[in-house]
């Protein structure tokens, strides 16, 4: 009986592990176009970002050419001036860079390459709580203590958003179905 207990709380505790990890998305910045001066100046990473909802523990990843561009976390007032002397943390300069979103709020980039924010490459999101997406508004403030970008040399995914293939509720549901029978054999 012990060891039905122990199998039992053991397959809970993964699928509560598995639970977690698939309600991240990965939001690839500009999708197929990456991170660089737009086309449409700064309403297109506007546009981009208002069609996606971004919740905490999310990632963005930023995929531009190395020595080209690079990504910069900046305060409202650096995003609205398009200034990183201040930068949130570290300005990433090789790409891909991923930035995890572990603070609600509004969050904003900026490429600090002189002339690239000015010409429309920054972005504005606002981030909701884990499981309760806020969708982005331009017009926030920011919030202190959010992740800074770090470089990586992880590929980047061949779509624009990698979600994961089931909604929290559908994987929930499914663990909860493959508990039921694995409690029933055991």
């Amino acid at each position: 009986m012990a060891s039905r207990t122990n199998l039992i709380g053991a397959a809970l505790f993964l699928a509560a592990l598995f639970h977690l990890s698939a309600a991240a998305t990965t939001h690839v910045v500009g999708d197929g176009t990456g991170w660089r001066i737009p086309n449409g100046g700064a309403q297109f990473y506007t546009s981009w970002a208002s069609s996606r909802s971004f919740a905490v523990g999310d990632t963005l990843l930023f995929n531009f050419i190395n020595g080209a561009h690079d990504v910069a976390k900046v305060s409202k007032a650096g995003f609205d001036s398009c200034a990183a002397a201040n930068p949130m943390g570290p300005i990433v300069t090789n790409s891909p860079a991923r930035v995890s979103l572990n603070a609600t709020g509004n969050h904003y980039f900026i490429c600090a390459v002189p002339g690239h924010c000015d010409a429309g490459q920054k972005l504005s999101i606002v981030v909701g709580s884990a499981g309760t997406a806020t969708p982005t508004s331009p017009n926030s403030s920011p919030v202190p203590g959010a992740g800074a970008p770090t470089g990586s040399t992880v590929p980047p995914p061949s779509s624009g958003e990698t979600p994961s293939s089931a909604s929290p509720l559908a994987v929930g549901l499914g663990v909860t179905a493959f508990m039921s029978i694995v409690s029933f054999f055991v």
